[in-house]
């Protein structure tokens, strides 16, 4: 099957599994996965221009409602931490798009830009993973008794079994979020998560990944969120703004005749539609994984991907 914006022949069953395979891993996470498809793209399916970065966008607004939809339903959505996101990333995401375009529109720079991003984010939950929680402090019992509850809630007969707890909401301020999980309660600064935001938008924008495959990472490495409440917030947030950053791609696309910008929308599509049930059933799934497990999936599949690329450009 020939893809014209991309100007590739692959058959069409490829893409869709390698939508399906990464949003089903990275959604556990709180992470969409185009950060991993974002090199599948580049190396294995030859999409060099920057309208691989708009066709990322494109796949994360197909697959992420799915996702979202299943965090809603299980009462795992913080939604002041997820309008905070959005509040963020979405200015970032035009500063973002305008630099990919004007200064890294060569493939060559763009690897080195991408596999710089990957490894430090891999890094940052490696270094986290090996310290461990604070002294004095035990930042995975509400994981813990999470896992306990769902343990028991699987024995339960399905006719009679109640649903599990749902995230609370204690206060959102201009200072602090501060919500119950599991019976512990979590404290997250507003303006450090805004400022993070911001920054992240930037280089997402560039990137194509919506920001929530750097913010998922921070937030569990650096603010000690629990994984299984920072998902749903980190999807959303990637969803709006990458409907912004669609729509700015293609807005530009006239102003730039000589590259390729607009996104490649049937490689997008079939992406995203594969995207779309991996998204579901990780959702589905992350409340039986334990969640050291998804922080070290996470850490490997980010230094992984970004070590082949600054490796590939030194070598």
């Amino acid at each position: 099957m020939y893809f014209p914006v991309a100007e590739i022949h692959v058959a069409p069953w490829i893409p869709f599994i390698a939508g399906f395979l990464v949003a089903f891993l990275c959604s556990m996470g709180g992470v969409s996965g185009a950060n991993l498809l974002l090199p599948f793209q580049i190396s294995v399916l030859g999409f060099t221009t920057p309208a691989v970065s708009a066709t990322n966008h494109l796949f994360n607004i197909v697959a992420i409602p799915s996702g979202v939809y299943r965090y809603i339903k299980e009462g795992r959505m913080v939604w002041p931490l997820t309008w905070i996101v959005i509040a963020g990333t979405v200015p970032g995401v035009f500063i973002g798009v305008f630099g990919r375009l004007q200064y890294l529109p060569d493939p060559d720079k763009f690897r080195v830009f991408a596999g710089a991003v990957l490894l430090y984010i891999g890094f940052v939950m490696v270094r986290s993973l090996i310290k461990g929680p604070p002294p004095g402090t035990d930042k995975n019992s509400s994981e813990k008794r999470f896992q306990e509850l769902v343990r028991n809630f699987q024995k339960q007969d399905a006719a009679t079994r109640e649903s599990l707890p749902r995230v609370q909401l204690n206060h959102f301020g201009l200072k602090t979020i501060n919500y119950t999980f599991y019976g512990e309660s979590i404290t997250a600064p507003t303006m450090g998560i805004f400022a993070l935001s911001a920054i992240v938008g930037v280089v997402g924008g560039i990137y194509g990944i919506g920001g929530g495959a750097i913010i998922a990472p921070v937030f569990v490495a650096v603010f000690h969120l629990p994984v299984y409440t920072i998902a749903g917030a980190c999807l959303m947030g990637t969803l709006i703004t990458s409907v912004v950053a669609v729509l700015f791609y293609q807005f530009l696309a006239p102003f730039y005749p000589e590259l390729v910008v607009a996104p490649d929308y049937l490689l997008g599509l079939l992406l995203g539609f594969g995207g779309m049930i991996g998204m579901y059933a990780g959702a589905r799934a992350q409340k039986f994984v334990p969640a050291t497990l998804i922080k070290c999936i996470l850490a490997f599949l980010m230094v992984f991907a970004g070590g082949r690329y600054v490796l590939s450009f030194l070598f």
